[in-house]
């Protein structure tokens, strides 16, 4: 048995859609992708998401603008488009992150992003992915992040820093 060492930390793709395609019931399918919605980089404003995606400055969706999933958690040849989240990390386990503040600096700075919760999968990735996708899927769905800095973030190789955050000792009494 060979050892393979750990994957260079990678932004694979990202997405950026202005419409929201799973729409109804999933035996239905979802509505028709927009055509350059998967982009080489995009634009996070603080507290607000990722300009141009469709969560971008909605209130109900401010703990969550920006989602993350791990490459490692899909099947081969899955991509955003399939599972509807942002960024596609290969070599972060992103699912371990929940309440600590990741940070990427894919070359244009470094973005913070607070890993809020997981984004648990839907009945429809097993339409989008395939039969048993939405099981396989249950604790590997990726996170949902806030953004805390603006900046940028484009497909390729990506320097990670992991903030946790500082639990303070009881106070004596």
């Amino acid at each position: 048995m060979t050892h393979q060492p750990p994957q260079a930390p990678r932004i694979v793709q990202l997405l950026a859609s202005p419409v929201h395609r799973y729409v109804g019931r999933p035996a239905d399918g979802p509505a028709p992708a927009v055509e350059g919605e998967l982009v080489e980089e995009v634009r996070l404003r603080a507290g607000l998401g990722i300009v141009g995606d469709r969560y971008f400055g909605r209130p109900a969706h401010r703990e969550a603008s920006v989602t993350l999933i791990a490459q490692e958690s899909l099947p081969a040849g899955a991509d955003l488009r399939q599972v509807r989240r942002n960024v596609l990390t290969a070599g972060i386990a992103v699912d371990e992150l929940v309440g600590a503040v990741l940070v990427l600096d894919s070359g244009a700075g470094p973005v913070r992003l607070r890993v809020n919760r997981p984004a648990n999968p839907c009945a429809w990735m097993d339409v989008t992915i395939g039969p048993g996708a939405w099981k396989a899927l249950r604790r590997r769905g990726g996170v949902r992040c806030t953004p805390l800095t603006d900046g940028v973030l484009r497909v390729g190789p990506v320097q990670v820093t992991i903030e946790t955050p500082s639990v303070s000792a009881p106070e004596a009494s």
